[in-house]
């Protein structure tokens, strides 16, 4: 039976990044490729139907006016970039997302694009993220809107907020999992060379990019460690002994320049290369738990729970064993 075709529209203007346009589109075409149907119409709707000018300098021909669209369709996906904040102070945009909102079943925003449901009242009241990067100042600009900087995307009711940048694919590809099926959007993922799928719940920011290198080269050379014997006995006590200090003045190093205990660094470093494992390769999940130094795999779900509020196996839908 032939699926039936669904409208996209999405929202750019001047300063739109290029990137997050592009892993929309390229992600719901390439749909249309794996699934061997048309199962996706995707169109770019300018102010006034006029080419813009992205953040990067290229510039997109329109595929439609956006104050003229009248015809329902299926989602609405506003972009994001370096314009995103001008375009939510242009009340004439703002007031036609409002109203093709009401013509969709879904509405999307990813990166920065927030502020721009934000501004035309789609997020009062409802749990949204953005990048981490904006996340302080669209709270400060809508305190009605639930702002959590932490996940890749969030889902609230039929509207749908993502990170910046590449997270727009890992929203994309979610969408394409809940209409076409988990096998098309895992054909996708291949075809795109992409992770399928990080949650939504996964970190926006990894534990080691989170702040610049501790300036203490005794630390540095301890999370050097910690980061290539991931499977070792990464104890206070181990460690101190493998940094030829004591225990007391290792966990002092990571109070004053990492903000957390030892124990609990090593924790979230084994969690987030589990969930690189678990994302990118076909280990059974007792191989990933063992080759990061998760004593078992009840501990690494566990781990998991804290820090992702999803299990492992929410982590990749490739089937795998526990074994």
């Amino acid at each position: 039976m032939e699926t039936e075709t669904r409208s996209i529209l999405v929202v750019g203007y001047h300063g739109a990044e290029l990137l997050e346009i592009a892993s929309v589109t390229s992600a719901l075409t390439a749909a249309c490729v794996e699934s061997g149907g048309t199962p996706y119409d995707v169109r770019l709707l300018t102010p006034g139907g006029r080419a813009i000018t992205c953040a990067t300098g290229l510039r997109l021909e329109a595929q439609g006016v956006l104050e003229l669209h009248r015809e329902p369709a299926d989602t609405l996906v506003v972009s994001g970039g370096f314009g995103a904040m001008e375009a939510a102070g242009d009340l004439h945009l703002v007031r036609h997302v409002q109203r093709l909102a009401t013509l969709v079943r879904r509405v999307a925003a990813v990166c920065t694009g927030a502020g721009i449901l934000a501004a035309a009242g789609l997020l009062d009241g409802r749990r949204a993220t953005t990048h981490w990067g904006f996340a302080d100042e669209l709270a400060r600009r809508h305190p009605e809107v639930k702002v959590d900087p932490r996940p890749l995307f969030v889902r609230d009711g039929s509207v749908y907020t993502s990170a910046g940048i590449t997270a727009a694919l890992d929203l994309t590809l979610a969408f394409i999992a809940e209409d076409l099926g988990g096998a098309v959007a895992r054909d996708v993922a291949r075809a795109l060379v992409a992770y399928l799928q990080r949650p939504a719940n996964q970190a926006q920011i990894s534990v080691h990019v989170a702040a610049p290198a501790p300036a203490d080269p005794v630390l540095r050379g301890i999370l050097d460690h910690i980061g290539s014997r991931l499977d070792g006995d990464l104890t206070a006590p181990g460690l101190a002994a493998e940094a030829g200090i004591s225990a007391r003045h290792l966990r002092r190093l990571f109070r004053t320049h990492l903000g957390q205990s030892p124990a609990q660094y090593v924790r979230r470093t084994r969690a987030e290369a589990a969930a690189h494992l678990l994302t990118s390769t076909a280990l059974p999940l007792a191989g990933v738990a063992k080759r990061c130094g998760f004593g078992t795999t009840e501990s690494m779900r566990t781990a998991f729970l804290d820090f992702y509020g999803v299990p492992p196996s929410r982590f990749s839908t490739t089937p795998r064993s526990v074994w």
